[in-house]
């Protein structure tokens, strides 16, 4: 099975700090599926390191009050088409990220308190029909 991840979680220096969330049980997926990394942001052309984001009232805004919301739908659209193209119909995606959180969200007051919702990416990917999971659900894929 094509899988597709949120590529901090196989230790990619991708994350907005420049580093990664390496996951050692996504990683051992590789074992017995193909892994496909994306990073919406990364896709998008935004820096590495670059300024934290939230999203607020739906919208992506960085810490700096800079208005990236296209950039995320960008992101977004491109890790779609890395989907479609690569037949992935399951994703693990990092958890609470403005891209990539799917049911819990940082609640845009960069506090680190979240709240329910979804990551731009995320909530493209699942409208079309991609199952997704957090990288602490994964044993959710019964994979």
């Amino acid at each position: 099975m094509n899988i597709l991840v949120s590529a901090c979680l196989l230790g990619e220096n991708c994350k907005y700090n420049g580093g990664n969330n390496k996951n050692d049980d996504v990683l051992a997926l590789q074992k017995e599926h193909r892994l496909v990394p994306i990073c919406p942001e990364c896709f998008a052309a935004l820096p590495i390191p670059r300024v934290p984001s939230e999203i607020i009232d739906g919208k992506v805004f960085s810490k700096d009050g800079r208005d990236l919301t296209e950039e995320f739908k960008d992101g977004a659209s491109k890790a779609l088409y890395v989907a479609e193209e690569t037949a992935c119909q399951v994703a693990i995606l990092k958890e609470r990220s403005p891209s990539c959180g799917f049911g819990k969200i940082y609640d845009g007051t960069f506090s680190g308190k979240v709240v329910d919702g979804n990551g731009i990416t995320a909530q493209l990917l699942y409208d079309n029909g991609i199952k997704i999971v957090g990288e602490s659900q994964i044993s959710k894929l019964g994979i």
